[in-house]
């Protein structure tokens, strides 16, 4: 039987999602959680992988068992395992042939910049320079629709394609901070740190905003501005078609 597991987690303490030797990450922390809790080694597979330091507010995995649990015994017993900046929302089963990552709909990251130190915002890029933000929300509209987006990708990557649907992109302040939210079918690995980067550009008038088609028909990463720092970067959602998969 398949099950899907959502929870979500504070990076910074974390070597990423992806389970690696040496390292402290996500996975491994709730491989090792599963497997115990249920006394049989469990394979979990994620809906992405997020880098270094950066944030998940909602992330799903799924993972194969051969006998029925109850379900919130296991989350309590879970949340009372795992370290305190790890949350086990909800475990649910699902259709065999589901796929956390390949029946993933969109997903959607926001990335916080704050102008000045607050120690509530660790979480946030603190950037004391003055922005143009009417700028910024203009050069957004390049980047929407379906296009290569290998300016913005970390090279190297073993990717099938590099090409994206950017559904959505856009600035907004809340609550004293500047937020950069963007949707799209897929990402690339360090696409949304490096947009943030190259739009940043653009709102210090250090790029033109008519550069950003040009970047992008590079297909050039050193095209592109400098990635942003990874703590102010959170995956907000992973959308799927429920009906179609939950059982």
């Amino acid at each position: 039987m398949r099950f899907f597991i959502k929870f979500s987690y504070k990076g910074t303490n974390y070597h990423g999602w992806q389970e690696q030797p040496n390292a402290n990450t996500v996975q491994a922390e709730i491989h090792k959680a599963l497997s115990v809790i249920l006394n049989t080694n469990i394979q979990l597979v994620g809906a992405g992988r997020t880098d270094s330091g950066v944030h998940a507010k909602q992330m799903f995995a799924h993972f194969d068992c051969d006998f029925q649990f109850d379900v919130e015994e296991i989350i309590f017993k879970l949340n009372g395992f795992l370290p305190s900046d790890i949350v086990i929302y909800e475990i649910f089963m699902v259709r065999d042939e589901a796929h956390c990552r390949f029946d993933a709909v969109t997903r959607k990251y926001e990335y916080h910049i704050i102008s000045n130190k607050d120690p509530f915002k660790t979480n946030a890029y603190l950037l004391h320079r003055k922005l143009d933000v009417e700028l910024m929300n203009l050069a957004c509209q390049h980047i929407i629709g379906e296009q290569d987006f290998t300016s913005f990708s970390k090279v190297n990557t073993q990717v099938f394609t590099h090409n994206c649907n950017v559904i959505s992109a856009k600035w907004e302040f809340r609550e004293n901070e500047l937020v950069f939210s963007i949707k799209a079918n897929r990402f690339l690995r360090n696409m949304v740190r490096a947009i943030v980067g190259t739009l940043l550009d653009i709102g210090l008038c250090n790029t033109g905003i008519d550069d950003l088609p040009k970047i992008i028909a590079a297909k050039n990463r050193c095209e592109a501005g400098k990635s942003v720092p990874a703590h102010g970067l959170f995956l907000i959602k992973v959308a799927y078609d429920f009906d179609k998969i939950r059982i």
